[in-house]
């Protein structure tokens, strides 16, 4: 079964994009076909972090209509199952796309052919990024354990909850009224929370407001915490769950966390990615943990709901048996 996995961070420099290229030589290694796709318009880079010299056709080809699907822009890797398609670096300018271009990359997107698509989107909370990110009911957000880095995730999470309910009632509804209007008024530090909304959709119609809530439920983000250095950095990571779940009223797990080594960064001057250079790093460690998860089929329709911070505990354990 084909999993596709659109991967956002809330702001730059989380090392998001070297994330996605370690973990595609995972999966591939772990025997499952994997594609990479640089959906970072303006500021794709994902052929850096993999070796790989910038002067193959890309996204960039595709959008101006120099190319007729995406399948046409795959290329090999040198690892075996791993497969790219490079973004717009040949062919700048696409960052704004058209809508009707970006429902046409959506469906291209669904047709690609691999057990795992891994989309490597913007950083940040435009509507492109958004909506590439809403592919997946469970995306994955790479984030740090710093204050700015949460706060930014949690941002980019109520962007994409406001924009899921908004998207999914018809044009010029009175719900997309009621959600606008909803929005409007900042939820922070007050009581109100999107469980309120579901509540004046359900006001307008009992059909919207379960339609509201089946749409919060289903909407399951994954998050990775990117350089950390101890498990005392969960105690920050809990606190985009807490806020998520009083405010947005969703369910996430965090489902990797991968200790900061500075070496990682530098593969990046020596075109070695550094789950191949380093295998035995506790870097490379973490990225297999993390796909074990992402293969051991652990994606429901019905979210799990993690009250007691269960996946924050299984992280730090296995921290402590590395």
């Amino acid at each position: 079964m084909k999993t596709i996995l659109p991967i956002a961070s809330g702001k730059g420099g989380v090392g998001k994009t070297m994330c996605i290229a370690n973990l595609g030589i995972a999966l591939a290694q772990a025997g499952k076909t994997c594609i990479l796709v640089d959906l970072d318009l303006g500021s794709s880079n994902l052929h850096t972090c993999l070796g790989i010299k910038n002067r193959h056709p890309g996204i960039g080809n595709y959008i101006y209509k120099q190319e007729s699907s995406l399948e046409a822009l795959v290329l090999p890797t040198e690892v075996p199952q791993l497969y790219f398609i490079p973004g717009d670096s040949l062919l700048p300018g696409t960052a704004n796309l058209p809508y009707f271009t970006k429902k046409k990359l959506i469906r291209e997107l669904d047709q690609l052919v691999a057990d795992f698509i891994l989309i490597d989107l913007g950083a940040g909370s435009s509507y492109n990024v958004i909506d590439f990110f809403l592919i997946s009911n469970t995306g994955l957000i790479v984030t740090t354990p710093e204050t700015t880095a949460i706060l930014s995730s949690y941002s980019f999470l109520k962007s994409a909850v406001y924009r899921l309910l908004y998207r999914s009632f018809p044009s010029k509804s009175r719900e997309r009224e009621i959600i606008q209007d909803f929005v409007s008024t900042p939820i922070e530090g007050s009581s109100l929370s999107f469980q309120q909304l579901v509540a004046k959709l359900s006001e307008h119609s009992s059909d919207s407001g379960l339609k509201a809530e089946e749409q919060l439920q289903s909407f399951f983000p994954r998050i990775i915490l990117n350089m950390g250095n101890s498990s005392q950095d969960f105690s920050v990571a809990a606190k985009l769950r807490d806020i998520s779940r009083k405010n947005l009223a969703i369910p996430m797990e965090f489902i990797g966390f991968l200790p900061h080594d500075p070496a990682v960064s530098r593969s990046i001057f020596t075109r070695v990615p550094y789950i191949l250079d380093k295998p035995n790093s506790p870097f490379a460690q973490g990225m297999r943990l993390l796909t074990q998860k992402l293969t051991a089929g652990t994606f429901p329709s019905t979210p799990q709901l993690f009250e007691d911070d269960e996946d924050i505990q299984e992280l730090q354990q296995e921290l402590k048996q590395e």
